[in-house]
């Protein structure tokens, strides 16, 4: 990785621009390695959902912690007991 790659990376989220992303973009895949490359032509593609992204003040964080719960609580419990106990955990589980 780049200085500039590694700039872009640790600015603050809403120091964004997209001309900064685009250029970035655009270096990473004429000059990076091939999965880098592959990671630019995705992100070029998916532009409007990165962009959003990266400026609205939303966040999955919530969903994100509750399905890594429901996740963690099922490896435990795999082999062990059915779908109403899990239910009951997930539920209840602190």
């Amino acid at each position: 990785m780049t200085p500039g790659h590694t700039a872009l990376i640790r600015m603050p989220l809403g120091a964004y621009s997209t001309a900064a992303r685009s250029g970035w973009i655009a270096t990473t895949a004429a000059t990076g390695s091939p999965q880098s490359a592959a990671f630019a032509t995705g992100l070029r593609r998916d532009h409007a959902a990165v962009t959003a992204g990266l400026s609205l003040p939303h966040s999955s964080g919530a969903v994100e912690g509750t399905v890594n719960k429901i996740k963690f609580l099922k490896g435990r419990m795999f082999g062990r007991a059915d779908l109403d106990l899990l239910r009951i955990r997930v539920l209840h589980h602190r």
